[in-house]
């Protein structure tokens, strides 16, 4: 019997693997300073590591997270947060208590509630049903596009994008196939309607839950300055995607769509349907957003129809999980590393100029991801003059530009992993072509407006 082939590992797993393990003995090294420091250095001494550490884990933990993963380690984005929140408060740049205060449980229990509602809707096969009628009504392929485009936008923008495009985008797959059309374009405008469509209001992504936390912006006064920015994004996110495809698109093709077999839960999506509607009608009223879903969604779970284990599955446990780890991170780096002279430094970036925000906030956001990119901006928000407008510009910012490369968001990740398990390929390229110029369009005219308006 043949010996299997020893397994042997590459130089770039062997760098990370190194780099992992010298980040951890810098944290234990921290933590042992003050052990080790003679009594009157120990102070010093003991600043210092911690400055050291919490910048080593820091910069690390963000490279891992704009990447996605630790080269030769099979850890996600999840993994890489609670390391890094672990790693921060065992260096002792964060004590345990104070990294318990920095999770911002606002946040995690809007997402939460958010996610329990999404779950009873998707269960009770509302959005199959949703999608497959608006496909009998609609056509042509034109016609299927600006629905998809109003579906993934509209709903997004209330349920949080990347529950919408983890249900969207098989079901359009399916429907495009057996319509014998082209899935990539409808795909794109899954992924990109959802970022579009989702900067309308406080909950319709994670990145504006964290704004809305930390911004006590009321509901009403998000949604009326940036819901006309999300409408105008769709139209163009319709225009672009019809342009740039146009041989999906010219012609008379006439589709057909035969009615798909069901499986309707009527009672089910009848309570979530009034469950969206109460939620939605309490975030308009004023109520705090995430006492609103929290408490509707815990509603929802008194039923008989659906065992409580099926909607737990459907949370995204490892996305709530990634955002505490997230908070202990950048918490421990405002600790050690945040100083005056940092802050006087990035004032005279001129954070105020709508422009420039908008600008500095895209591009944040495409190195490491628009939630992170939000966590490093909030220390310095508070300094400037009008905080309720930057943070309105951080939210369009930071959201809009998820369209700019099929990594600029988690909602772009699902759609290209639900198609290829499906056999359609969404290629970088695919992507980049309607994505970026997208991306400068809408956030020049959400700068224009915010500016202007």
């Amino acid at each position: 019997m043949a010996k299997p082939a020893p397994r042997t590992i590459s130089v770039a797993h062997f760098a990370s693997l190194t780099l992992v393990a010298l980040l951890v003995l810098l944290a234990l090294g921290a933590a042992l300073t003050p052990l080790l420091a003679p009594a009157q250095d120990g102070t010093a001494a003991r600043l210092m590591a911690s400055r050291i550490a919490a910048a080593g884990i820091f910069a690390a933990s963000y490279l891992a997270l704009a990447i996605g993963r630790v080269p030769g380690l099979s850890i996600d984005r999840a993994g890489i947060a609670l390391v890094g929140g672990c790693l921060m408060v065992a260096s002792g740049a964060l004590p345990l208590q104070d990294a318990y205060r920095a999770i911002d449980l606002d946040t995690i229990t809007l997402l939460l509630g958010m996610m329990i509602v999404v779950a009873n809707l998707r269960l009770s096969g509302f959005f199959a049903l949703a999608t497959f009628w608006v496909a009998q009504r609609a056509h042509r392929p034109l016609l299927l596009l600006g629905a998809i485009v109003a579906i993934s936008g509209v709903f997004s923008a209330f349920l949080v994008n990347d529950a919408i495009c983890l249900v969207l985008a098989p079901l359009v797959v399916d429907l495009t196939l057996a319509l014998k059309r082209r899935p990539l374009p409808y795909l794109l405008a899954v992924a990109m309607a959802s970022n579009v469509g989702s900067t309308a209001t406080i909950t319709g992504n994670p990145q504006n839950m964290l704004i809305g936390s930390f911004s006590h912006i009321t509901y009403v006064s998000f949604s009326a300055t940036l819901a006309p920015i999300a409408g105008i994004g769709l139209v163009l996110t319709l225009a672009l995607i019809a342009l740039l495809h146009r041989e999906e698109f010219q012609g008379g093709a006439k589709l057909e769509a035969r009615p798909p077999r069901l499986h309707a839960n009527r009672g089910l999506m009848l309570r979530a349907l009034i469950a969206v509607a109460a939620v939605i009608a309490l975030f308009f009223a004023g109520q705090p957003p995430a006492k609103a879903a929290v408490i509707i969604g815990a509603l929802l779970l008194l039923t008989r129809r659906v065992k409580s284990a099926r909607v737990y599955a459907e949370i995204d446990w490892s996305l709530l999980l990634m955002f505490a780890g997230l908070f202990i991170i950048v918490a421990g780096a405002e600790r050690q590393l945040l100083t005056p002279d940092i802050i006087a430094r990035v004032a005279r970036l001129h954070l105020s100029n709508i422009p420039v925000l908008s600008a500095i906030t895209a591009a944040l956001s495409n190195l490491v991801s628009n939630v992170p990119a939000v966590l490093v901006l909030r220390p310095f928000v508070g300094a400037l003059p009008d905080q309720t407008t930057a943070w309105k510009v951080i939210a369009m910012a930071s959201t809009l530009a998820g369209n700019f490369t099929v990594l600029g968001s988690i909602a772009n990740l699902i759609v290209v992993e639900k198609a290829a398990r499906r056999g359609v390929t969404i290629s970088f390229w695919d992507y980049f072509r309607v994505g970026a110029p997208l991306t400068v369009l809408t956030i020049v005219v959400g700068a224009a407006w915010l500016a202007f308006g």
